[in-house]
């Protein structure tokens, strides 16, 4: 049977319009393909945005810089010496971009100047680290990105 020139356009539209519903209904279904939001609670996050910009202002008005180094014992956290380690409370938040499984808040409980995060708690990559912490009623924010 010969196949004309119109026949072979339709075929190809048909053809054409069924690779790609493959793959729109495939992609739809797979599991592996991760179509989360980067947090939970994106909206109410947004709205809280500009507390966060005040806490990392005060912290640089007041010269509260924090030090975050990679130690053999894991992450260590180095907090301003001429703040009372005693009165310092927060959270310290990781955030693993490629899994959420991995995300994970610590508290700020301290008796010297430093926190250590074990290293057994991290895994090797990048980190998006956020450091909430209040001293004497005056909120900080310290962020920064890390490859572990």
């Amino acid at each position: 049977m010969k196949i004309n020139w119109g026949t072979g356009i339709v075929l190809a539209f048909i053809g054409f319009i069924s690779f790609i519903l493959y793959f729109v209904v495939r992609m739809s279904t797979d599991d592996s393909a991760n179509h989360d939001l980067v947090t939970e609670e994106y909206y109410k996050k947004e709205l809280a945005y500009q507390q966060q910009i005040d806490a990392s202002k005060t912290a640089m008005e007041m010269n509260a810089n924090l030090t975050v180094e990679k130690t053999a014992e894991g992450l260590m956290i180095y907090f301003p010496e001429r703040f009372n380690p005693n009165k310092i409370s927060g959270t310290v938040s990781l955030y693993r971009p490629s899994n959420k499984h991995l995300d994970t808040n610590f508290p700020i409980s301290l008796s010297k100047t430093h926190l250590l995060i074990p290293d057994n708690r991290l895994v090797d990559g990048r980190w998006d680290i956020s450091i909430n912490w209040e001293y004497e009623g005056n909120s900080f924010l310290h962020k920064q990105k890390l490859v572990y």
